[in-house]
């Protein structure tokens, strides 16, 4: 048996897709796990609102298909950020957040994963920061009643991105239930702009890492950029957090239109596998 599992970003399969093909295509590629996204779009926020017939069929589907949704990416909070100065934005934020995390409860998700951002689209200051661990706290309260666990994603942004800035948010909460889920493309590029190092970031939240986003990029292009086109060091970020006990990890990345998205989510898998094999080789 392995010891570890790799799953799938939902976005890296068409949209147009029934839960029951997304998973079937998942597991047919050899993923062990599909990561829902709940997006900014309104459609993907309404799924916080799922009944209990709906939840039971997906239930079914995971069943059915031998392969469960385990992750859940909570970037609706984009478009409805915690730290928002609008107090009615915020607030709707906290609400699908809390019901985000009832529902990964009610089907279940293991991880849900919460972006690093105070403010999307306004700009940042104290006052957005302040809010946002408030809120936050609150998010963080009713995961741990509730008994799913956090992560805070390290984003693109000069708020949090790097395990450092993440870890601050880690340490006031003061909670089991919130760690990090680094996203090695984000941290690579906050590498670059800040000239520090990747693996030395990394290594800054041991014993708090959930699991880690596979994700290339290169500087200033932070998503839809295919693996091996960019300048993520997967290698060497999978070989650190694997020495820290990271066993759980998502490859994220997007479908774009091509025909061939099929043969695509399986070169991700063999590409990711082939190192997490070798790490697992080490033990």
């Amino acid at each position: 048996m392995k010891a570890y599992e790799l799953g799938l970003y939902e976005k890296a399969m068409p949209s147009a897709l029934t839960w029951k093909e997304k998973l079937t295509a998942a597991k047919e590629a050899g993923f062990d796990y599909v990561e829902m996204s709940i997006d900014a779009t309104e459609e993907k926020i309404s799924r916080v609102d799922m009944g209990q017939e709906e939840k039971f069929s997906l239930i079914r589907d995971m069943y059915d298909c031998n392969i469960p949704v385990r992750t859940m990416c909570v970037s609706a909070l984009t478009k409805y950020s915690l730290g928002n100065p609008d107090d009615k934005v915020a607030c709707r934020g906290v609400e699908i957040a809390e019901k985000s995390i009832q529902m990964a409860s009610d089907i279940g998700v293991r991880v849900v994963m919460i972006p690093g951002y105070d403010v999307y689209y306004e700009p940042s200051d104290e006052s957005t920061k302040k809010r946002y661990l408030a809120n936050l706290k609150k998010v963080v309260a009713f995961a741990e009643k509730v008994g799913v666990q956090l992560g805070l994603e390290t984003m693109e942004n000069d708020f949090m991105n790097t395990v450092e800035k993440a870890m601050k948010y880690v340490v006031l909460c003061r909670s089991n239930y919130l760690k990090i889920y680094p996203d090695i493309g984000n941290i690579t590029n906050a590498a670059k702009l800040y000239k520090m190092d990747v693996l030395e970031d990394l290594q800054l939240g041991e014993g708090n890492i959930i699991s880690m986003h596979l994700k290339e990029t290169f500087p200033g292009k932070f998503r839809e950029v295919p693996y091996g086109e960019g300048q993520v060091d997967f290698e060497a970020a999978i070989r650190k957090a694997w020495e820290m006990g990271v066993r759980r990890y998502v490859a994220e990345f997007w479908y774009m239109g091509q025909q061939n998205w099929r043969e695509e989510l399986k070169k991700a898998y063999d590409k990711m596998s082939t190192i997490l094999n070798q790490q697992e080789g080490i033990l």
